[in-house]
């Protein structure tokens, strides 16, 4: 069988053609990220009970749906947040390979047996449920100078103009908003007037929800016999100030009635007043975006990017748009440094192949192979759902230097043979054919499974090797493919016996050659006198092994460990925290003189963003 793609190179050729071609349309396909998605599936129950401190919350909405949320399938452990403006936050994490929709369902249904223990306040707020991504690829922020545009102006320009086009985009999981609340009816309840007419807050709220909501009214005239059917029409919940202020509280007698607007003062403003945000010292709100999982970081980034410049042309006047953090941008400069590396990697290993093999013809056979191999790899990497990242990247790396070896074993076995006589290139070609295949097979089947246990570590650090590994063994087995049809059928037709090759090389290079190959003697002589004096004393080798095994074990004891190395992507987060009961103002307060402290600093490019919760 190896003997055809020998004698009929068209077959060979079309092999690897067929390899790079696949290889082509999956490099187009994979998607492009930082590293693997190593994050477990995480789903995130939100709610709110108005009113309510971080304990009341934490009692009346956490533990209920906890107790009915613990133990969902495929769960590994569950965290819970509660806060003093109500808002209960709990986020549930999955084990390592669950699909985050079916653990989304899973969720979702055990929380709907919590409804019924749940105040009412908060069923009616409603509580949400889905899956999130934990990492997000870029922070934005939308900044006003405009003295009449505040930060809950933003917040509801965001939610009706902006927010809904993001979610829009391909590959956009979510986006989440920060440091604004939406506007809401804010009655504030005067007590003494409450007190003189016998009232209780909770009075006014059933006065509220009475008047102001959305009813269906009917209609008139259905099987009566009538000309026209009349659809009763209601105006729904109440939307300004001076309707909220008409609401009837109760009857005085007399034909007179107390009046929302007798007890209380009403104003459209913010929903809470527990966050407040600026950036470079103006109002505003900021915004993260996050990924579904196996969509590409940076054609979501880009494609975000073009909608934001797109709208920012209608933003009303003093409306800006700052980004403050950008994944693509130590992306892009990741992956072309790796790029790059991959590309002075091949040109390292065709220079080292032609300074030892001494001619062209020869070094172009592992010339042709290595990039068949590489560039084949990524339509199995698209196959196995994987995606472009330092760690498939690094591994092709690493390939670069093992799959050039069996086009090198190749080139020098059929050399082998034409030195020892062979009348042509094919001829040697198939009698070294015959002796090294067994060879290329075994030292495929070894490599491959040296990297074969990797793919069996579980959780995150597995995911992390899973892909290192299997393209190691994807550009290996390739490699082998290539040593089996492309590289004999190269060496056939570009290789010449040696009885017919005439030395044309002149000049700088012959020098270079002839001074080589003699230090090359030299070395491998002196090479060969150590190992002779070594094997006269063999304890000086047992001395050097257990030193190295010892240096080993001493820097595995004392090299610092982490998962994932710190790199430095030019952004800093500070975090302070005041005395419990601390007010909102004097959080605002500290802010501001850290912001005053930030402008000081030299090298602080774009501006800074400061945010006060309390």
């Amino acid at each position: 069988m190896l003997k055809q793609f020998i004698d009929k190179p068209v077959l060979s050729t079309v092999v690897s053609i067929l390899i790079v071609i696949l290889g082509l349309l999956g490099l187009m396909a994979l998607p492009v990220s930082q590293y693997p998605d190593i994050a477990p599936p995480t789903v995130s129950i939100r709610t709110n009970f108005p009113g309510a401190n971080a304990e009341t919350v934490l009692e009346s909405v956490i533990i209920p749906i906890e107790e009915q949320v613990n133990g969902v399938e495929d769960m590994d452990y569950i965290t819970s947040t509660a806060s003093n403006d109500g808002t209960a936050n709990i986020q549930v994490f999955f084990n390592q390979g669950v699909d985050p929709d079916i653990a989304a369902v899973n969720v979702q249904n055990r929380v709907a047996r919590a409804n019924p223990l749940l105040p009412r306040e908060v069923v009616q707020a409603g509580v949400i449920t889905q899956k999130q991504q934990t990492s997000s690829l870029m922070f934005f922020t939308l900044v006003s100078d405009n003295p009449e545009y505040d930060a809950t102006y933003i917040q509801n320009y965001l939610n009706i103009n902006v927010i809904p086009a993001l979610k829009r985009i391909k590959g956009v999981g979510d986006v989440t908003v920060f440091g604004a609340k939406n506007y809401a009816m804010r009655i504030w309840l005067q007590p003494e007037k409450l007190a003189a007419y016998d009232l209780m807050p909770a009075d006014v709220t059933a006065a509220i929800n009475e008047q102001s909501l959305e009813a269906a009214a009917g209609s008139l005239g259905q099987n009566n016999a009538e000309t026209f059917e009349y659809v009763i029409k209601y105006g729904g919940r109440y939307k300004n100030e001076s309707q909220y202020e008409d609401i009837v509280i109760k009857a005085l007698g007399n034909g007179q009635f107390l009046r929302l607007r007798d007890l209380a003062e009403i104003e459209m403003d913010a929903e809470a007043y527990s966050v407040m945000s600026f950036t470079n010292g103006n109002p505003g709100v900021s915004m993260a975006v996050y990924q579904t999982p196996g969509s590409n970081a940076q054609e979501i980034i880009n494609d975000v990017k073009a909608s934001l410049s797109e709208m920012e042309q209608r933003f009303p006047a003093g409306l800006s748009l700052f980004i403050n953090f950008d994944t693509n941008d130590f992306l892009n400069a990741s992956i072309s440094k790796v790029v790059v590396t991959l590309i002075e990697a091949f040109l390292l290993v065709f220079l080292v192949v032609f300074i030892f093999l001494q001619d062209f013809r020869s070094t172009l056979i592992p010339a042709i192979s290595v990039p068949v191999s590489i560039i084949g790899t990524f339509f199995f990497l698209n196959l196995f759902g994987y995606s472009i990242n330092l760690l498939t990247l690094f591994a092709l790396v690493l390939a670069i230097g093992i799959v050039v070896d069996d086009a090198i074993v190749v080139v020098e076995a059929v050399h082998a043979k034409m030195e020892e006589g062979a009348k042509s290139a094919r001829k040697a070609t198939h009698k070294a054919m015959e002796e090294i295949t067994g060879a290329i097979i075994s030292i495929t089947l070894v490599m491959g499974a040296v990297f074969i246990p990797v793919t069996f570590i579980t959780g995150p650090t597995g995911v992390f090797y899973e892909q290192f590994g299997v393209t190691l063994m994807v550009a290996i087995g390739i490699s082998a493919i290539n040593a089996l049809t492309l590289s004999p059928a190269l060496c056939a037709i570009l290789l010449k016996p040696h009885h017919q090759k005439s030395d044309k090389k002149k000049g700088l290079l012959k020098k270079f050659f002839i001074g080589f190959n003699q230090a090359f003697e030299i070395t491998t002589g002196k090479y060969i006198r150590s190992l002779k004096f070594l094997y006269r004393h063999k304890w000086i080798t047992a001395v050097i092994i257990f030193g190295a095994v010892g240096a080993i074990i001493w820097a595995a004891q004392n090299t610092p460990t982490g998962f994932v190395p710190d790199e430095d992507r030019g952004m800093i987060f500070a975090n302070i925290e005041l005395p419990e009961g601390a007010s909102l103002d004097r959080t605002v307060g500290i802010t501001d003189e850290l912001m005053e402290g930030l402008d000081q600093i030299p090298g602080i490019m774009g501006g800074s963003m400061v945010m006060a919760l309390v």
